[in-house]
């Protein structure tokens, strides 16, 4: 998919899947914008990108998209500087670790918010202008946490399997307007995501960044509205589909279980 000289907004971008999407991005000549909350890492990343790809804009956008208003806000940002964006990578998540009973009530709302809510309105900003277009890319980073229900992170395995059904559903809507929305769902990914949870869990196994990344820029040439990283990740989320309920229950727990 020949995407130089567009502009590509990506969430969660100071670090892990998001920065790795701003550097693939960059090498294919994409302008950028990236939000995320960490103002100096992304104006590190920036001045990386610029240094290494010359010729592209990059503009950042510090952020707490984990507020209500945060999209139109972001939206509204984008307005003034000026771009129209062509490529929606909706890669901010957050997870919390542990029972739902110990949890905070108003950090699980955050977390909803974060996951669900802002990526839903930020599609509902920037999709309709795509679509008018024939030309655009909505790539929703969901999990393999969205095809069965994760006791241990009740919450968060909730909010991506909304991100999977809600990306997929789009998917079907807008087949054939000439933008292509994909859902991509990661398994247990070596970044700072483990750590901001406080606990150490699915320690094996990790992939890298790039190599999430890489299944994802590939998936963009072909039709299918979800991509799973990783062969184990692929055959447990097909797996699921034909695991008894209290069976599939049981292994998710045994999985998600803090070292």
């Amino acid at each position: 998919m020949d995407l130089k000289n567009d502009t590509a907004l990506i969430t969660g971008s100071s670090g892990g899947i998001g920065e790795e999407f701003a550097v693939q991005f960059a090498r294919r000549g994409v302008n950028l914008v990236l939000v995320a909350r960490r103002a100096e890492k992304l104006s590190a990343l920036r001045e990386r990108l610029l240094e290494t790809t010359p010729g592209i804009r990059v503009d950042v956008v510090a952020a707490d998209l984990s507020l209500p208003g945060s999209a139109a806000e972001l939206a509204a940002k984008v307005n003034e500087l000026g771009h129209r964006v062509d490529v929606l990578v909706n890669n901010a998540g957050v997870g919390l670790h542990g029972d739902f009973v110990t949890q905070d009530v108003a950090a699980n709302a955050a977390q909803i918010q974060l996951n669900c809510v802002t990526l839903v309105e930020l599609t509902g900003h920037f999709l309709p202008a795509m679509t008018a277009a024939r030309h655009g890319v909505v790539l929703n980073v969901a999990s393999t946490a969205s095809f069965q229900p994760t006791p241990g992170m009740a919450v968060y395995g909730a909010t991506k399997a909304f991100v999977l059904s809600f990306t997929e559903a789009i998917w079907k809507e807008t087949k054939g307007s000439g933008v292509r929305v994909l859902a991509l769902c990661p398994g247990a990914t070596d970044t700072e995501f483990f750590e901001r949870t406080g606990e150490e869990f699915l320690t094996s196994g990790r992939q890298t960044s790039k190599q999430v990344v890489d299944v994802a820029m590939a998936a963009l040439d072909k039709s299918t509205p979800t991509v799973v990283s990783g062969l184990a990740n692929t055959l447990l989320a097909t797996g699921y589909r034909f695991t008894p309920r209290r069976v599939m229950l049981e292994v998710s727990q045994r999985l998600l279980k803090a070292n």
